[in-house]
C-alpha cells in the first residue's frame, strides 16, 4: 500500500497547527521548565512526584512538537478551485437515489476528516467516491450496508 506523504490541510487548520506549535515551543517549554526547576528545589529526585510528572509532561510536549512539526512539514494547503467538479475543499451536496432528503459533505484531507461536522476524507469510500465528479454525476460506493447509490446535487 503507497502512503501519500503529503497532509493536506485547509488554511485555517495549518495557522492554528502553527499557532499551537508556537505555543508549544515557547509558552508551554517554559512552563515545564519552571515546574522541573521547582520540583528540583523539593530534593530527593527518586521518590519526587512533582519531578516525575513534569518530566512526563516534558517528554509529551517535546513528542506533541515533534509531531505538529512533522505534519506542517508535510502540508499542502488546499486551494479550492472554484468549479463544477469535486476536489478537496469543495462542499458536495448529495442525495441517495430514490431518496428525498439531501446531506452535504467538505472535502478535506484526512487530517481534518471529522463526521459530526459533515468533514469527509478524499480517501474514505464516500470521498474518493466524489473526487473528479460534477453536478448530475451518479456515482456508487461500498458501505458496510452493500453498494449505494447516490447522485450530486451541487459542488460548491
Amino acid at each position: 500500500m503507497m502512503t501519500d506523504q503529503n497532509t493536506y490541510l485547509s488554511q485555517e487548520k495549518f495557522d492554528e497547527l502553527s499557532a499551537e506549535l508556537e505555543h508549544l515551543k515557547t509558552v508551554r517549554r517554559r512552563e515545564i521548565a519552571e515546574q522541573l526547576e521547582y520540583a528540583r528545589s523539593l530534593g530527593d529526585l527518586s521518590e519526587n512526584a512533582e519531578y516525575e510528572e513534569a518530566r512526563n509532561l516534558q517528554a509529551a510536549t517535546e513528542d506533541r512538537i515533534r509531531t505538529v512539526e512533522v505534519e506542517l512539514s508535510r502540508a499542502r494547503i488546499i486551494e479550492h478551485a472554484k468549479g463544477s467538479t469535486v476536489s478537496l475543499g469543495s462542499q458536495v451536496v448529495i442525495q441517495k437515489i430514490g431518496e428525498k432528503e439531501e446531506h452535504t459533505y467538505e472535502i478535506v484531507g484526512s487530517a481534518e476528516a471529522n463526521m459530526q461536522e459533515k468533514k469527509i476524507s478524499h480517501l474514505s469510500p464516500l470521498g474518493s467516491a466524489l473526487m473528479g465528479k460534477k453536478k448530475g454525476d451518479a456515482f456508487t460506493f461500498e458501505t458496510p450496508k452493500g453498494a449505494q447509490k447516490y447522485k450530486i446535487v451541487a459542488v460548491k
